[in-house]
């Protein structure tokens, strides 16, 4: 019998694998960073879904044409959870990576938390008491401090990083994600349910794409674009996204939400290591003001 002080098997398993979660989506942020200036936003984002899909289908259609029958009557959910988890969350990162530091993406990372537990009580019926409400107006200090860049100047004259308002919508797109990823039947094939919704999220893509192309944004076909390729179609997407789903259906919403957590340091360091990028003093102010948000909200749930 498993001792009740450890933590169960799926528990730890899961516990692996959203800190998996966590560093591979670290580095898709440094390397989108890395490579804004020859990667468009949209290409990059075209060419990881393509890469991902591509790499589903042998293990996920069949049980995504299996299970149509579970799936298919959640179809507008199945719509929403692709267009905000692939087609928004990604071209919006990468977008904003075109005009902000790596650094400050991840860190804007940690208010993913407390925008689940702020859209859970307006709009999925979610408890949210005092505590919780104090916790979310201090996190949102730290957000301000970091996109301000310590400047509260910046704040009263609407001078906010154009690149760290986009990353914040991206950040909205995908606390919704996580919620509407309570509502689905527990038994779906998570990877049948992976592949349908990046084939989706692909569709919802391509309009973008072509207009980027049209306009004559052209990534060069380089080994260091086939490279950034490579990685950004297999672990930040394959990987990280089917591991967030087991985390999500294994420990719920709101702890697989936390180990987002961990990208601020994960994030920071590969930063630091490959392209240079200083921790400045309004990061540690944001950063501190989050955690303890997310800390204290933490403490006032069940």
């Amino acid at each position: 019998m498993t001792s009740p002080m450890l933590p169960t098997r799926p528990a730890t398993l899961a516990t692996v694998l959203l800190v998996l979660t966590a560093l591979f989506w670290s580095g898709n942020f440094v390397l989108a960073r890395a490579m804004h200036a020859s990667v468009p936003p949209m290409t990059l984002s075209f060419a990881r879904w393509t890469i991902a899909l591509l790499l589903l289908l042998p293990f996920g259609l069949r049980p995504a044409l299996a299970q149509r029958a579970l799936w298919l009557p959640h179809w507008r959910r199945i719509l929403l959870l692709a267009l905000l988890g692939v087609t928004a969350f990604n071209s919006l990162a990468y977008w904003g990576l075109q005009y902000t530091a790596a650094t400050n993406a991840v860190l804007l990372n940690s208010f993913i938390p407390i925008l689940i537990a702020l859209f859970g009580a307006l709009f999925f019926g979610l408890r949210l008491g005092a505590r919780q409400m104090v916790a979310i107006a201090i996190s949102f200090a730290g957000v301000l401090a970091i996109v301000a860049h310590g400047e509260p100047a910046r704040l009263l004259a609407l001078d906010i990083n154009q690149g760290d308002a986009i990353v914040f919508l991206a950040m909205v797109a995908w606390a919704f994600y996580t919620l509407l990823l309570r509502g689905l039947p527990a038994g779906l094939d998570r990877i049948g349910l992976l592949t349908v919704l990046v084939a989706v999220g692909l569709v919802g893509i391509l309009p973008f794409f072509l207009l980027e192309l049209a306009h004559g944004r052209i990534a060069p076909l380089n080994a260091a674009t086939l490279a950034t390729f490579a990685y950004v179609g297999t672990l930040p997407s394959v990987a990280a996204y089917h591991f967030y789903n087991l985390g999500v259906a294994r420990v719920g919403a709101a702890r697989a939400g936390s180990f987002i957590h961990l990208m601020p340091a994960f994030g920071a360091l590969l930063a630091w290591l490959f392209l240079g990028e200083a921790i400045h003093a309004y990061h540690l102010v944001g950063i501190l003001l989050i955690l303890a948000g997310v800390a204290l909200a933490a403490r006032g749930g069940k």
